[in-house]
């Protein structure tokens, strides 16, 4: 139903405008009597022995909403009865900003891919403290919270960002991801040099006190030598481990002309065109580290076996969202699907 009928509709307004209507519709289905029980029938699946444990975490399957969707903490309760087995909300900063100027999402038909320049916007991290305080965790569905630094935040004190973040959602969410890859704040990228990023991991881990699982999230154009430090630092600092990745500068091998992805501009890409380099990432450091941590896999999933080759790659765990937007909430059922089938 998604992908002819919706979708062909959706796709006729602009991206951000499209995603409002998205959630506000799936809200509707919700409320409505048997609504819940028509989301359960569509898209439920789960099969014995799905589950996985990181750092005593059990999720109840490796599928999950990657951070993004659900910037304010608004919808995770809603998106949980598509099937995932945890979704992530964030990235949150401390005050409230309203990230880059419209437009600033742009769909890639022809590569099936989303550009975006959202620059963290996102209502602050006491707004979703109130809102996870007020509803709760969702049931059976994991909760992460991606934490972020604010923009005019100068880079030799977003440690103390990362920090306020940490501490008021500590009591809230089940684990927690550092965001410093994303490409749309700038000098945000700077943070995954050694020394930045040290500060700030050694800063979290510190004052974890209960051992929460903590992820750093990491870019997908990192040299081999900047991802040799990385996995350094996940044994030097003590975190549970990374997801890779998030969206690329990249615009390589694209069959969009030219011309059309100039005149989008600057931003991150997901979706499609990531897919084959995260799964690399994912490989690499998996190889390189001998399996010595877990890692969440996240860059192009658009199918089940794009789950099961983030898998096989040596991911613990997969997230998707861009390829939502393109293949509709059918993706959920279809990866946790294709994985059980490994």
């Amino acid at each position: 139903m998604y992908r002819y009928i919706l979708k062909p509709i959706l796709f006729r307004f602009v991206p951000e405008k499209a995603h409002n209507i998205t959630v506000g519709l799936f809200k509707t289905l919700l409320s409505i009597p048997g609504g819940a029980w028509i989301t359960r029938k569509m898209f439920g699946y789960e099969s014995k022995n799905s589950s996985v444990t990181i750092d005593g975490l059990t999720f109840p399957n490796p599928v999950g909403l990657a951070a993004g969707f659900d910037k304010d903490g608004k919808y995770y309760h809603d998106m949980s009865k598509l099937g995932f087995g945890f979704v992530e909300i964030g990235t949150v900063t401390p005050l409230p900003q309203g990230g880059n100027p419209q437009p600033r999402l742009f769909r890639v038909p022809a590569d099936k891919g989303i550009i975006n320049r959202m620059g963290f916007n996102n209502d602050g991290v006491d707004a979703m403290v109130e809102r996870i305080k007020k509803f709760g965790k969702p049931d059976n569905c994991i909760l992460g919270g991606n934490i972020g630094k604010n923009k005019v935040t100068p880079n030799e004190k977003a440690v103390d960002d990362y920090i306020i973040c940490f501490e008021k959602l500590y009591d809230l969410v089940d684990y927690f991801v550092v965001n410093v890859s994303s490409p749309n704040t700038p000098g945000l990228r700077e943070l995954q040099d050694k020394k930045p990023l040290s500060i700030i991991l050694n800063a979290l881990t510190k004052r974890n006190k209960d051992k929460k699982p903590l992820f750093l999230k990491i870019a997908p154009d990192l040299t081999e030598g900047q991802l040799n430090d990385i996995i350094e630092l996940v044994e030097e600092t003590g975190i549970t481990g990374l997801i890779a990745t998030n969206t690329t500068i990249s615009r390589e091998g694209l069959a969009t002309k030219t011309a059309k992805i100039e005149s989008i501009g600057n931003g991150g890409l997901s979706g499609a065109p990531l897919t084959n380099r995260a799964t690399e990432v994912i490989k690499y450091l998996h190889d390189k580290s001998n399996g010595a941590f877990p890692i969440i896999g996240v860059g192009g999933i658009c199918n089940g076996q794009d789950a099961v080759d983030k898998i096989k790659a040596g991911a613990s765990l997969v997230q998707i969202y861009s390829g939502l937007i393109y293949s509709g909430p059918e993706l959920v059922k279809e990866s946790k699907k294709a994985i059980a089938a490994m």
